[in-house]
């Protein structure tokens, strides 16, 4: 046995103390650097010097942290543009995963490849371009995800790629990537898409799971499910004069390919022009739809501010204003619902002054302040195209009539084959992840005990009549969580997003809905209405902790596992500690707090059998004492 004694104890800790002190100080100079190298970074307020990066209760916007130190960087639709500086993120020795999707960087990929011990690594959307070195990637072992798409690399796709054998996800989509495929033959890779590229050859034999949509977009590639067969034929012999005509004949096609190609452009272009002269660039369509990555980062007002209608040009003119009679088309917008008596049309919303409001799972969104003083949203979705004309009518017409003060209800659908266009109310305070994750210290602080049980309740009621209303719905909500729950300005809830299963296909709800994040859709994309249920106990859970899920993000890449860091804590007997500082010092309603914590994880077992009723979790949430209330 070794004795320590008391000057050397004393030393000892000393020395942890000040390590410990002395590496926050280390990753917080850190941050400050790297905010430093970013242009327009208002999202970024919180990192402050004299503040901690993860500072309990308040973490800085967009840093992930664990056990006190900072494990990741979630700054997606932030705005951000100018460098990344990788110096500065050397100096994070406990960094795993970095997410800048979706903003403004350009050039060069940045030496994310000094990170050696990164296993996430988000990129896409943003307008970086050039070559990737074929090494790029070789001393990243422990990479597990990667996501590069639309962006405007090219070149071959990195060789050391297909050397990464932990590799879980590659995303490459709507690049210009050349060559051919590496031989990618992890067999741990689930998730692939090489799609809309330069690539050409024959599709590896690795990659034989993956569908045709993987591959898509990339004319030289064939093999695999590509769709197209590979010539394996052998070629004649260089000095046969068979070979020699083949040559000229081949000579003489390419001419006359050229030629078409030729005539083919100029004809394009005079159609263009001529389009162009009849109408303006039809903005709301036009504007890339980007993937989702919902973090409690600000992408709202003041913030992350983004006019796509300079001189209050507005979504375009491309659309000619006819009647608004409520039902019929209005310059194609179908008006469904206009108790309020609003009359609009889709001349108005072309030219209303319009700013980005967020990216959801389903799609962008826009707030349109039209002329006559409306305000409404706009949601634009690409991924609805199941049914037709009539049967997405009917299913729009249907959601129009639901009535309940918790539902958020559709005025108006816009119908396009490849998107459709959904318009609603808007509502001022916005969403509820917005004051639960996006402000701390300002609207945070109106989330008193009261209005939370307020906002619980309503979600619940809401989400029950969905249930009555939509009972013939595998999914009678399907994308329940704090981004689809607007507010009133009493603190209503106003459920959005929900009733949309029958339009989406079943491949991009998997994807893009958050009941298929349940367990059982996890395990086997089995989901039913208890799915639902399990959406509903996360974001009690979120409500009376103040932590952001990660249940709710793309690929659960940062937050908090809410349900098992709840579960285990309700095991000890850790109730209290569970709950938001904000409100855990209302010491009088702890009781009724702590009886929403167990609703919430009865709502969130595992197996679906064993979960909480629905009906059963609203009877018990109203059944909680006045006194407890608030």
């Amino acid at each position: 046995m070794i004795h320590v004694h008391g000057p050397l104890l004393f030393f000892h800790v000393f020395v942890v103390i000040f390590q410990t002190t002395n590496s926050k100080t280390v990753e917080a100079e850190a941050l400050l650097k790297l905010k430093e190298s970013f242009q327009n970074a208002t999202v970024l307020d919180s990192w402050k010097p004299g503040t901690e990066p993860c500072a309990q209760g308040k973490h800085w916007v967009g840093v992930v942290c664990a056990h006190g130190v900072v494990s990741g960087l979630l700054l997606g639709h932030s705005g951000l543009s100018g460098k990344i500086d990788v110096d500065a993120l050397v100096l994070l020795s406990r960094l795993r995963s970095v997410a800048f999707l979706s903003n403004s960087f350009s050039g060069p990929i940045p030496d994310f490849n000094r990170l050696g011990a990164l296993r996430g690594l988000y990129i896409s959307d943003n307008q970086f371009l050039g070559e990737i070195p074929s090494d790029y990637f070789s001393k990243m072992a422990g990479l597990k995800k990667v996501w590069l798409s639309r962006n405007e690399f090219s070149g071959p796709v990195p060789s050391s790629l297909a050397r990464l054998s932990q590799l879980l996800e590659l995303h490459l989509e709507n690049n210009q990537f050349s060559g051919t495929i590496p031989p990618l033959e992890q067999k741990n890779l689930v998730s692939l898409n090489l799609s809309n590229n330069n690539l050409e050859g024959e599709i590896p034999a690795g990659l034989l799971k993956f569908s045709p949509n993987a591959f898509q977009g990339n004319a030289g590639l064939c093999g695999g499910n590509s769709g197209r067969a590979c010539d394996h034929s052998a070629t004649p012999s260089p000095d046969s004069p068979k070979d020699h005509n083949s040559k000229n004949g081949l000579k003489i096609a390419i001419w006359v390919i050229v030629a078409v190609i030729l005539v083919l452009l100029l004809i394009i272009v005079a159609v263009i022009a001529i389009l162009l002269m009849r109408r303006t660039q039809e903005t709301l369509f036009d504007a890339p739809v980007k993937e989702n990555l919902d973090t409690p980062v600000r992408t709202y007002s003041t913030n992350v501010k983004k006019d796509i209608n300079s001189n209050r040009k507005g979504f375009g003119s491309a659309y000619r204003a006819v009647s608004s009679r409520r039902g019929k088309p209005a310059g194609d917008l179908v008006l469904i619902n206009n108790d309020n008596g609003s009359q609009f049309g889709m001349s108005d919303l072309m030219k209303a002054a319009a700013e980005v409001l967020g990216n959801g799972s389903l799609g962008l969104s826009y707030k349109a302040m039209m002329d006559g003083g409306a305000t409404v949203v706009v949601k634009r979705i690409k991924e609805m195209n199941k049914t037709g004309r009539d049967k997405f009518d009917a299913e729009m017409r249907r959601l129009a009539n639901l009535k309940h003060k918790n539902l958020l209800r559709i005025l108006a659908y816009h119908y396009r084959k490849e998107e459709k266009l959904l318009v609603y109310e808007y509502q001022q305070k916005g969403s509820l992840m917005f004051l639960l994750h996006g402000d701390r210290g300002i609207s945070h602080a109106d989330l008193t005990w009261p209005v939370r049980f307020k906002i619980i309740q309503g979600i619940a009621r809401g989400l029950g009549y969905l249930h009555t209303e939509l009972s013939t719905h595998e999914l009678p909500h399907g994308d329940l969580k704090s981004s689809n729950v607007l507010l009133t300005r009493d603190y209503e809830p106003l459920l959005s997003d929900y009733g949309f299963c029958p339009l989406i296909s079943s491949s991009q709800a998997a994807e893009a809905l958050s009941a298929y994040k349940s367990p059982e859709a996890a395990l086997n994309l089995h989901v039913s209405p208890k799915s639902d249920v399990f959406c509903l106990g996360v974001m009690i859970l979120e409500i009376l902790s103040g932590k952001f899920p990660c249940q709710f993000l793309l690929n659960a890449q940062g937050g908090t596992d809410l349900v098992q860091w709840i579960r285990s804590a309700i095991q000890e007997g850790r109730e209290a500690d569970l709950l938001d500082p904000d409100i855990a010092n209302a010491k009088n309603f702890q009781s009724g707090m702590v009886q929403l914590l167990h609703i919430g994880a009865a709502c969130t077992e595992t197996n679906p059998d064993r979960r909480l009723d629905l009906r059963e979790a609203i009877r018990r949430i109203d059944d909680i004492d006045t006194c407890q209330r608030g």
